[in-house]
């Protein structure tokens, strides 16, 4: 059995886990769009087409993706089959030990225009530097004098066994939809693979996970659209708290939400909670 992935080193990581957990699978490494550089537009489709091809002709029977690059709408024919237990799904601050430990006017990288609204929203003195790269790069700009800090997934550093280099767990700020979940998929109707793959779900991971994919679609949010959300669960009652801001961090909205029930809840949960953000004006905040 062949499970497809990325081929960056936190990529692997994540597959890897994957793949040690079912019996004679082994990596196919797969080159997409976005690891090129190509097709930089507006939505995730570019971090996963390629997989999604690859799916789709049997060339592999799996793929695992970081949650939070799935677009909202996966290709026809193909599902999530599983979500692993969830990761620290919050941002870390490398480089200081707090953002109040921060001088005024202190240099921030990042790339997501998420963290910058709201990092911005905290902080207005901040300058919010634009920081591309792999983990192991964006790291070692802190070795320079660019930037005083950076911030990047938990979930990231823990899997590539650097959550030392984490001054602060960031968890005022809400992370994006997915974020810390690997998204398993598979061809629909594909009884075998998918079996496989659900062996290795988390039930709570994917109700989580179910609820911040439906407010993203509602919202119709990309990779360059400020929008966090993260659902939490206790016993049968899930929480979802949700943000939409300007990049500069003069306006935004916050919205929290708690039902019980199970998928299908989570699901009402998620598209209950974005046409909320909806009336509250979110669209103008977004720019739209």
């Amino acid at each position: 059995m062949k499970l497809g992935t990325r081929g960056s080193a936190l990529a692997l990581a994540q597959a890897g886990t994957v793949a040690a957990a079912i019996d004679g699978c082994t990596l196919e490494t797969i080159t997409t769009s976005g690891d090129r550089g190509r097709g930089a537009g507006d939505d995730k489709e570019r971090w996963v087409r390629e997989l999604d091809e690859a799916l789709l002709d049997g060339r592999i029977a799996l793929a695992v993706h970081s949650a939070k690059d799935l677009p909202a709408k996966l290709a026809d024919g193909l599902v999530i089959a599983a979500t692993p237990l969830r990761a620290n799904p919050f941002d870390a601050l490398c480089g200081s030990g707090s953002l109040e430990a921060l001088a005024e006017g202190a240099r921030v990288g990042t790339s997501s225009l998420r963290r910058s609204a709201q990092l911005l929203a905290l902080r207005d003195d901040l300058q919010i530097i634009e920081l591309h790269g792999n983990v192991d790069t964006r790291l070692a700009t802190l070795a320079g004098d660019d930037l005083e800090a950076i911030v990047i997934a938990m979930a990231g550093l823990e899997r590539l066994g650097r959550a030392a280099e984490a001054g602060a767990v960031l968890d005022r700020m809400i992370p994006a939809g997915g974020q810390g979940t690997l998204a398993i998929t598979a061809r629909e109707g594909d009884a075998e693979s998918i079996a496989l793959a659900v062996a290795l779900n988390d039930a709570e991971t994917h109700r989580c996970l179910t609820a911040e994919r439906a407010l993203i679609e509602v919202l119709e949010a990309d990779c360059h659209t400020p929008v966090g959300a993260h659902a939490t669960t206790n016993g049968d009652a899930m929480t979802l708290a949700a943000f939409v801001g300007r990049v500069d961090g003069s306006s935004w909205l916050r919205d929290q939400l708690t039902v019980s029930g199970g998928v299908e809840s989570a699901e009402a949960l998620g598209r209950e909670v974005g046409e909320r953000l909806l009336a509250s004006g979110a669209a103008e905040v977004l720019g739209r």
